[in-house]
């Protein structure tokens, strides 16, 4: 029999990564490839395409991600890794289907006023969670309640912008009101997971990210968050039992190794970037069928715009000039990717660059770069670093722990901002302590990927001055 194995390669369409946009950036392209495993020896030869249209039953999904999970909260879907495992274990009322197009889940039904600020929810009946607990209306204004209380300190805040009151009028409706007309409400809050209330409010946000209980379609069996993450089939899932009986996830920074375990089989799915060469190499096996396809991801630096070395934008409009990105495209990437000038990524119908020219773009101009520093007021010192009044012009990028799929571009991005007197320190870090050092501002600036986190793009999460992932510390009074 042949298996049928899948690979995530650079990158890939996902709908939750919440990173928010920075400095400069890159447009990947995604790589999506199955590999046909090598039957066992003296295994009868596979006839037809039966493997591939007809799914059997059983077994574990194996998954190897590229960083360590810091949670399994709602509040943690940014990064892809926990994204993946934290949908596998909730629902929310609505979802994008494998067209993008947005469908009910735990809502059976629902219905707009003609003037946008009433959406009324009916319920499925007889779901439950993974404690047993029946799913009610209740669950679902708890949710909405607690991550849009900024008491809390979410960063799912601003999905819920516009929303007043919430009413249960029974247990399988819910009437949401809103304040003002939101656009992107359906892909927004329509899509945040649902907790179990009773539970959630008893042990506490930080103890539910180590131990959710969700209405999902997996269970969570075991959970260390640098080394695993394995759940297991849902019996009583509204939607009948998954096909596969579990899913492991496991930590694996260095990519050449999740690209040894694809190949040897111990791997179903890199989840994450694998080196672009390896991509590229998979695409000359005939054992691999690989497709390339444009990305909604943008590779970007984020930098914290309070720190006083990059408040003035001049600074920062400066680096984007000093980095040559169609070099790093070629030299590091094959070419697997494009120039991003734009927020939005090529796979968003909405990303019209091209189509418009007045759109502002930060083309490779040394020059340019050197006198949008000295107008702000930077002098080249003797040592190669620019200063005014005394500070010099340099702060630290701190990326994630063994990724070293981007950390040849932050390294890259290093030698180009001196060559214009701005002094880039590196500095490695787990994903958690990024995170928190963003949300807080002690961290100076990072390197991720970054897409909007629904279908509808909404950058209201992050470019909002109150955004609760506004990880540059960006505002602007308009």
């Amino acid at each position: 029999m042949t298996k049928k194995r899948n690979l995530r390669g650079p990158e890939q369409l996902s709908r939750r990564q919440f990173l928010q946009i920075g400095g400069a950036g890159l447009s990947a392209a995604a790589f999506m490839a199955a590999c046909a495993v090598p039957a066992e020896p003296g295994a009868a030869p596979a006839t037809g395409d039966s493997t591939a249209s007809e799914p059997t039953s059983g077994g574990t999904l194996h998954l190897m991600g590229h960083q360590e999970v810091a949670g399994l909260s709602p509040d943690d879907t940014g990064p892809s890794v926990q994204a993946t495992m934290i949908l596998a274990i909730h629902n929310s009322l609505l979802m994008a289907d494998k067209d993008l197009v947005t469908q009910p889940q735990l809502a059976e039904s629902y219905e707009v006023a003609e003037d946008g600020l009433t959406y009324t929810f009916t319920l499925h009946q007889g779901v439950k969670f993974h404690d047993g607990k029946e799913f009610t209306a209740a669950d679902v204004k708890y949710t909405y309640d607690y991550y849009r209380d900024p008491e809390n300190a979410s960063t799912l805040v601003n999905n819920f912008l516009g929303i007043g009151a919430i009413e249960t009028p029974d247990d399988y409706t819910v009437v949401i009101n809103m304040e003002q007309v939101n656009a992107a409400s359906l892909t927004t809050w329509g899509e945040t997971p649902i907790v179990q209330s009773e539970y959630h409010a008893e042990v506490g946000e930080e103890a539910y990210r180590n131990a959710p209980i969700g209405t999902g379609a997996f269970k969570l069996v075991e959970f260390n968050p640098a080394e695993v993450v394995l759940v297991e089939a849902f019996d009583d899932h509204f939607r009948g039992r998954p096909k596969i009986d579990m899913i492991r996830q496991e930590v694996v920074p260095e990519p050449s190794v999740r690209t040894i375990a694809l190949e040897t089989g111990d791997a179903d799915s890199a989840l994450w970037p694998l080196l672009v060469e390896d991509s590229l190499r998979l695409a000359e096996d005939p054992n691999f069928t690989v497709i390339k396809t444009s990305t909604a991801g943008v590779k970007h630096i984020p930098l914290n715009n309070k720190l006083p070395q990059l408040s003035d934008k001049r600074v920062r409009q400066a680096m984007m000039h000093a980095l040559d990105r169609q070099r790093i495209i070629d030299d590091l990437w094959n070419g697997a990717a494009t120039v991003a000038n734009s927020n939005l990524g090529p796979k968003f119908a909405f990303y019209s660059l091209d189509q418009d020219p007045s759109l502002k773009r930060y083309d490779y101009d040394v020059d340019k770069a050197n006198a949008l520093l000295e107008e702000a007021g930077w002098v080249m010192s003797d040592d190669g670093v620019r200063e005014k009044d005394g500070a010099k012009l340099t702060f630290t990028c701190t990326t994630i722990t063994g990724d070293s799929a981007r950390r040849p571009i932050a390294e890259f991005a290093q030698q180009a901002f001196k060559e214009v007197g701005i002094d880039m320190q590196l500095a490695e870090s787990p994903i958690s302590a990024i995170l928190e050092g963003l949300t807080n501002g002690t961290v100076d600036a990072s390197l991720f990927n970054w897409t909007y986190g629904s279908v509808d793009p909404d950058p209201s999460s992050t470019l909002r001055s109150d955004g609760g992932q506004n990880w540059n510390s960006f505002e602007n009074a308009r």
